[in-house]
């Protein structure tokens, strides 16, 4: 897909990115809001979340039961979750339903109901949602690390804990949306059955006089690094890393993903081989670039038994640092279709082409083409991948431990 979307910024500062895509008749919105996780301080952590609930108990004069069979009789399938960085509402729906979706979304952002009374069930959610984690030893160490390699609060839970949902009121939680709500930094991306003349008047319809406050800076304090430990009686030995990578908008961000894809990106990657199929040390392994918009992390994990945990982690450690040895065109090949094969599901996604270029315009300040993106995906050379791995080598790690015994970097 060649095709830019088309930019329009209300008078407010709201974006709305609009890409038409050919043959068919659905379409994808997604609004982001600047109300993320990292808006919130950690006395008041998990309250975006909670909003998010909150806010589809009732809106613009429909309760939750009227808000429902809305968007049911029109067929929409619609996520709410709310990231570091932003509060996000996600849909799916047939194009000629576009206009009536708009109207309940302007609806849930600009006029919740935000009742006492359906305050408390939203909260009882979450916090079985917190209370799962011990459930799930795997997210729970990736959690703890992201929590504690970035930046803070960018890496931390977006649930919360359990003494700050306690401590949420409704009061605090509608003054968190008032001051962190706004159309300055929203960014509405929307992909498939577009037609973008009448779409932005639908748009200036529904949020062209919206007004609000500027929201404050975020600031950031530095990440805690280092080992941690989580002492728990599992049947698996549980292990995370992080070493620091580029961010989205660095130039060399293309050779950091092709590297991570060389690592961990098909049955024939390095991970795969040499920790899972020549040692049968675990099942499954991997390795993926995760960032937010002002830095990067390279992100392993792995789960084995605990007789074999110092040796799987050994073993992790030496194909990471091992990559900046040499890299294989056949290697470099495989990874660079692997992620072009990607980029053709996307385009053929309006969710995906929807989602991908509000995280664009949000980390970039623009929207690429998939055409752009394959063309420098394509263009990476092995010596670019390696100069890469020299510069931000796998090293100074943060690691997270989940299991009954200790293992040693």
């Amino acid at each position: 897909m060649n095709q830019l979307p088309h930019i329009h910024t209300l008078s407010n500062g709201m974006v709305v990115l609009l890409q038409p895509m050919e043959d068919v008749s659905s379409c994808a919105v997604c609004m982001a809001l600047p109300a993320g996780s990292s808006s919130e301080s950690d006395a008041i952590a998990g309250s975006g979340v909670e909003a998010s609930e909150w806010m589809f108990r009732g809106a613009g004069g429909r309760d939750i039961r009227e808000l429902n069979d809305a968007l049911d009789s029109m067929g929409v399938q619609h996520n709410e979750n709310v990231a570091a960085e932003a509060m996000l509402f996600s849909a799916s729906l047939l194009g000629r339903t576009l206009e009536p979706t708009l109207g309940i979304l302007a609806d849930l952002v600009r006029r919740p109901t935000l009742a006492e009374e359906t305050f408390e069930p939203c909260r009882e959610l979450i916090l079985q949602d917190l209370e799962a984690l011990e459930d799930e030893p795997n997210r729970k160490a990736t959690t703890r690390l992201r929590a504690t390699h970035f930046p803070h609060p960018l890496g931390r839970l977006s649930l919360g804990t359990a003494e700050s949902l306690a401590a949420l009121t409704p009061a605090g939680v509608r003054d968190h949306l008032a001051s962190r709500v706004c159309p300055a930094g929203t960014i509405l991306s929307i992909a498939g059955a577009v037609d973008v003349p009448k779409t932005v008047a639908m748009v200036e319809a529904c949020f062209g006089d919206w007004d609000a406050p500027v929201p404050a800076e975020i600031a950031l304090s530095p990440a805690m690094g280092g080992v941690h430990h989580i002492e728990k009686d599992t049947a698996q030995t549980h292990i995370a890393l992080a070493h620091a990578a580029v961010a989205p908008s660095h130039e060399s961000y293309y050779a950091a993903r092709l590297g991570a894809a060389v690592l961990s990106q098909g049955m024939g990657s390095r991970l795969f081989t040499e920790v899972r199929e020549k040692r049968g040390l675990c099942y499954h392994v991997s390795t993926n670039y995760a960032a937010y918009r002002s830095c990067g992390a390279m992100v392993t994990y792995a789960g084995t038994r605990p007789d074999q945990a110092q040796q799987t982690l050994d073993v992790i450690i030496a194909e990471l640092q091992r990559l900046g040895e040499g890299i294989g065109e056949d290697e470099l090949g495989r990874a660079k279709t692997q992620i072009r094969s990607a980029l053709v599901m996307q385009g053929q996604s309006t969710a995906a082409r929807a989602a991908a270029i509000r995280s664009d315009w949000f980390n970039l300040g623009r929207a690429r083409s998939l055409a752009e993106i394959t063309d420098a995906v394509l263009a990476v050379t092995t010596e670019e991948i390696l100069a890469y791995w020299k510069a931000c080598p796998p090293a100074n790690f943060t690691a997270v431990f989940l299991g009954q015994d200790k293992l040693t970097l």
